[in-house]
C-alpha cells in the first residue's frame, strides 16, 4: 500500500514555498507539471491555467475528476507612497489580526522583493486606540525603501502580486509539519500523487483518471468552473484542507476533525451538499481498506466542489479533507499521516469506481 516517503515531502515543500496568489499560479503550476507529466497519458489545459493530467485505465469511463487548487491567499499592490510604502488589496479572505509584522514577497518585474506588513507603531497610538483592531486598509508594506521612486526602481508597481513569505519545515514533534500555501496544495499533492502511484504500482482502475490543479479558487472558484468542461467529469472528488477543530476556543460541533486522526470525509460545506450514495461509498472504502478517517462539515466555507458538482446536469461530488490548523495565515499545520492516508483513501476509491457504481450514485 502507498507510502509517504520523504522524496514525496520535498515535492510538496517546493510546491508550498512557491510563489501563487490568485490569477499568479504559473511557478506553482509549472512544477507540478514537470513532476506529474511523467505519469500522465496526456495533458490538458484549460484557458485560465489549470492543468489536467489523465490517466487511462481499463474502462474509458466513468471519467474521474480528482482536483486540488494551488492558489493561495496573497495580496495585490494598489499604489505606492511618496514615502515608499505600499498599499494592498487582498486575494482571498485574510483575518486582519494575522498580517501584522508578517514578511511577504512582492512579485515585481525585476523579481521578488520581501517586505514587513506593518502600521502605525503602538507607541504612538492613544490608549483608545491600541484597544482596537487594526485593519488592513491602515496597513501598509514596507520594502525598506525611503521613497516611491526607490521603490519603482525595485520594479515594483500597480497590480503586482504579493503572497506570504514563509518556510516549510517539519515540527519537533516529527509527524506534523509548518508552512504556507497548505491551502490548497495539500490537495493538489494528493491528486497527482494518486496518479503517479497508479502509474507506478501498475493498478488497474476501471476507469479514466484526471488529476486536475486548478487555479483561482479563493477568489469565486474560477478554475473549478472551467475545469469540468475540460475534463467532462462523470464523478468529481475534490481534495481540500479540513479546519482542524483541536485549537483552544473551538468547540466540536464548530469543527470536529483533529491532526493525526485521519482524513475527513466532509458531509456539508456552504457550497455543496454531497451526493449521499458517493459519501457513503467512501465510508465503505475506507472502513473495508482499514483507512482511518473523520466525518466532518463545514459550515462557514466552500470549496471547488461548489463548482464542478453544478457541471451540466450535475455531478456526483464530495469533498476529502486533510485537517489543518491556523488556514489563510502565514503558518497552517498538517500531519503527515492524514495526509497519507488521503492519498490511500483516493486511490481505494478509484480502483472500485466503475460506469455500475456511478449510476447507483444517481438512481432512485
Amino acid at each position: 500500500m502507498y507510502t509517504l516517503d520523504d522524496k514525496r515531502i520535498e515535492f510538496l515543500k517546493e510546491i508550498c514555498e512557491e510563489f501563487g496568489p490568485p490569477g499568479f499560479e504559473n511557478r506553482v503550476l509549472k512544477k507540478v507539471y514537470k513532476y506529474a507529466k511523467p505519469y500522465a497519458d496526456e495533458v490538458k489545459r484549460d484557458q485560465l491555467g489549470s492543468l489536467i493530467f489523465v490517466k487511462r485505465g481499463s474502462k474509458e469511463t466513468p471519467k474521474i475528476l480528482v482536483a486540488g487548487h494551488v492558489d493561495e491567499v496573497g495580496f495585490i499592490v494598489t499604489s505606492i507612497t511618496k514615502e515608499g510604502y505600499i498599499t494592498f488589496h487582498p486575494l482571498g479572505g485574510w483575518f486582519d489580526q494575522v498580517l501584522l509584522g508578517q514578511r511577504v514577497v512582492i512579485m515585481g518585474s525585476k523579481g521578488p522583493v520581501i517586505g514587513v506588513i506593518a502600521s502605525k507603531p503602538p507607541h504612538l497610538l492613544r490608549p483608545e486606540e491600541r484597544d482596537k483592531v487594526v485593519k488592513k486598509r491602515d496597513m501598509f508594506i514596507d520594502v525598506g525603501a525611503t521613497s516611491e521612486k526607490e521603490v519603482k526602481e525595485m520594479g515594483i508597481k500597480i497590480g503586482d502580486p504579493i503572497a506570504p513569505w514563509s518556510p516549510f519545515m517539519k515540527s519537533n514533534q516529527g509527524k506534523t509539519y509548518m508552512g504556507k500555501a497548505f491551502d490548497d496544495r495539500l490537495g493538489a499533492f494528493v491528486a497527482v500523487e494518486v496518479l503517479r502511484y497508479l502509474k507506478e504500482a501498475n493498478i488497474d482502475h476501471p476507469n479514466t483518471y484526471y488529476a486536475a490543479a486548478t487555479v483561482q479558487e479563493e477568489v469565486g472558484l474560477r478554475g473549478a468552473t472551467t475545469v469540468g468542461w475540460v475534463a467532462e467529469h462523470d464523478v468529481a472528488i475534490i481534495v481540500e484542507v479540513d479546519i482542524a477543530g483541536d485549537v483552544p476556543g473551538i468547540k466540536p460541533q464548530e469543527a470536529p476533525t483533529k491532526l493525526g486522526k485521519g482524513p475527513s470525509i466532509v458531509t456539508y460545506d456552504a457550497s455543496m451538499i454531497p451526493n449521499q450514495k458517493l459519501k457513503e461509498f467512501i465510508v465503505q472504502v475506507a472502513e473495508e481498506a482499514k483507512i482511518p478517517y473523520q466525518l466532518s462539515v463545514v459550515p462557514g466555507g466552500g470549496t471547488d466542489a461548489g463548482r464542478l458538482h453544478l457541471y451540466k446536469e450535475g455531478r456526483p461530488s464530495i469533498v476529502i479533507g486533510v485537517p489543518t490548523r491556523h488556514i489563510h495565515s502565514h503558518v497552517g499545520v498538517f500531519h503527515r499521516d492524514d495526509l497519507e492516508n488521503a492519498v490511500k483513501l483516493v486511490v481505494e476509491v478509484i480502483k472500485r469506481i466503475d460506469e455500475e457504481k456511478v449510476k447507483e450514485f444517481t438512481s432512485i
